[in-house]
């Protein structure tokens, strides 16, 4: 059995004094994927961001209650809110790159925490050379390590490894997606999150992402929003549906898709919702 990595209990959240979260309790097994599902503006993208504290840069969001990371409550104002977003990822959207070199996107949080790239050696050679990436993956640099491995954890080293002095923003928007999958990673998080990712993206780009989140759940917690329940019923082992700002219910995926215990659950999952 997973051990448990987030808890919350009685999460209430508040957007220009209109609730939008209600008493939400819950349970996130660590090493496993969950998905949340719900029509819009049911309240499960304000869950997801609320989890690494996103909620603080929106004016007139209210938070009560607790939000349990590790045993630890993050809504303490002791919380280092900085060393909290690396170790709870957030991946959005739409693929938002930096504009900046494939590298430099993943180099870029390093850099952040006091890690300094090379002044000469690799770095300088991938400024002159190309097709040198056999090179670049012995450097013993800490950056050059995180950018391999990171971009490797993405599966897209093989597609990018011979240009990665190219604008991130030369990449197709799936592959742009996984870069930033992949700059996350690089960061070392323990929870991946990531909202409605590949709502932006064609099938191929989808069944690729897909099958990443399905390999990093080995080594990551991973929470996803997504209004695609055929994607929530593939690659879930839990989901939470919520309602108007309620989680009305919580379960292993089967149990959520075949044999839910609340009415509107079933609606939501069969199409008869409304």
């Amino acid at each position: 059995m997973n051990k448990i990595i987030i808890t919350t209990r009685k999460l209430n959240i508040w957007y220009n004094g209109l609730q939008a979260l209600k008493n939400v309790d819950i349970e996130l097994p660590e090493n496993q994927i969950t998905a949340f599902i719900g029509a819009s503006g049911s309240g499960k993208s304000t869950f997801l961001r609320s989890l690494n504290r996103m909620l603080d840069i929106i004016p007139n969001a209210k938070v009560e209650g607790e939000i349990l990371f590790r045993g630890e409550n993050i809504l303490s104002q002791d919380t280092d809110v900085v060393a909290l977003r690396r170790k709870i990822g957030m991946v959005f959207q739409n693929p938002t790159p930096f504009p900046k070199s494939i590298f430099d996107n993943i180099a870029y949080g390093l850099e952040i925490q006091g890690i300094k790239k090379k002044s000469e050696g690799l770095w300088q050679i991938f400024n002159n050379k190309k097709n040198n990436f056999v090179e670049f993956e012995k450097s013993q640099h800490p950056i050059d390590i995180a950018v391999v491995k990171s971009l490797k954890e993405a599966a897209l080293w093989e597609e990018v490894k011979d240009r990665l002095r190219q604008s991130a923003f030369r990449l197709s928007g799936g592959q742009q997606q996984r870069l930033c999958i992949a700059r996350t990673l690089a960061v070392k998080p323990e929870i991946l999150l990531l909202d409605e990712p590949c709502s932006e993206l064609d099938p191929i780009s989808t069944k690729k992402i897909e099958e990443l989140l399905m390999l990093l759940r080995e080594n990551y917690t991973i929470v996803i929003v997504t209004h695609n329940l055929h994607q929530a019923k593939r690659i879930s082992d839990h989901v939470g549906f919520f309602h108007l700002g309620e989680l009305i219910e919580f379960g292993k995926t089967k149990d959520i898709f075949e044999n839910p215990c609340q009415k509107i659950t079933r609606d939501y999952v069969t199409g008869n919702f409304g």
